[in-house]
């Protein structure tokens, strides 16, 4: 079962805290100058632990204690919870997109001094994420895809679009996620029929995608949540195409299983998380440090290599293979998903969904 990047994504999702991921941190190195990191549970973790803090350790002489994450906003939770006591349970998190939105409404995020990333100029621009009024939030840490997937027993010929989800001879073969918030179909149905994602600024605009959208269920076999449930389908070729992990379906292809991933032409969904600083922790220094530590091409192309995620740093930047390049990313341009929609407009869009989509 090739599930190691789906412990990281389950942690972005809605899930409910498990009391198994707050285990005791790892403590690299006592030194003089520390910092705690919390970063996802799981593979993620000890994919940082083993090839990810050693490093910045050996840079910098700043020794990491690093944090298992609780699944979905719990972690965002209790940062708000500590900071208010003036507590930090981590000095720095990685935190969802939609998570990072929710902690400026509370300012809880410490502003990002951009003159103490030297290497922040490596960074295409959308991983630099703000407050409203203008002050640095977050940094982009990691970034995956989510793409067009098919059993290439079923289809020997790929997709070259996601037009392909509607096109009535793949009636009753689609596995697609089952939540507008993970899912991003909103956003790849306005980018294939409506121009753009900017089809989304209004009501009526949604109202629209989530009609064009529902075309679509004659062809859904499963809206699901399990990702393993869906992989399996995929490998057998029960359900033969759909929406899923591009990493994760490399891999598969790679142990020999008939499937694939396609970038479609309108671009794979690019989902990513951010480096944030608690306004609670002292060591904003070391934080700063750590961040712009992660900026560096060569660190980038490590995590590619090591971790499996896509870079935040620009293409020209790392000296990754092609190979290695297009096993995590795509130089076709992402459809970067409307999380503010999340937030904003989150209990109207979940009814909408229920109603028109999945019910």
């Amino acid at each position: 079962m090739l599930n190691h990047p789906i412990s990281r994504r389950a942690v972005l999702g809605a899930g409910v805290a498990s009391a198994s991921l707050l285990a005791m941190p790892s403590i690299l190195r006592a030194q003089d100058k520390s910092i705690k990191i919390g970063v996802y549970g799981g593979y993620f973790k000890k994919s940082f632990d083993e090839h990810i803090f050693p490093e910045f350790t050996k840079a910098t002489g700043i020794a990491v204690e690093s944090v298992a994450e609780p699944t979905g906003e719990a972690w965002l939770v209790q940062l708000e919870q500590a900071a208010k006591a003036g507590q930090a349970p981590a000095d720095l998190s990685m935190m969802s997109q939609v998570s990072t939105l929710k902690g400026q409404a509370t300012d809880l995020w410490a502003p990002i001094d951009l003159t103490k990333i030297k290497n922040s100029s490596n960074l295409i621009d959308h991983f630099v994420n703000k407050y409203p009024d203008g002050r640095v939030a977050g940094i982009g840490a990691v970034a995956w895809y989510i793409t067009l997937v098919t059993n290439t027993n079923v289809f020997p010929t790929a997709p070259d679009s996601w037009a392909a989800f509607w096109d009535p001879a793949n009636a009753d073969k689609l596995g697609l996620l089952a939540l507008a918030s993970n899912s991003f179909l909103l956003e790849v149905t306005a980018t294939t029929f409506m121009g753009g994602t900017k089809a989304l600024d209004t009501e009526e605009g949604i109202q629209k995608a989530l009609e064009k959208l529902a075309e679509v269920k004659p062809n859904v076999r499963l809206w699901y949540r399990d990702e393993a449930q869906f992989e399996q389908a995929l490998k057998s070729g029960e359900i033969p195409m759909g929406q899923y992990y591009h990493d994760v379906t490399g891999l598969a292809a790679a142990d020999g299983q008939p499937v694939r991933s396609t970038f479609p032409k309108e671009g794979g969904i690019q989902d990513s998380g951010n480096w944030v600083i608690s306004r609670a922790s002292k060591k904003t220094e070391e934080a700063h440090a750590f961040i712009d530590h992660m900026c560096q091409p060569a660190v980038q192309s490590l995590m590619s290599r090591k971790v499996g995620t896509a870079p935040t740093v620009k293409r020209e930047l790392l000296d990754l293979t092609p190979e290695q390049f297009a096993a995590v990313s795509s130089d076709i341009p992402p459809i970067i998903p409307r999380y503010d929609l999340y937030t904003t407009k989150a209990d109207w869009i979940n009814q909408k969904w229920t109603e028109l989509i999945v019910g």
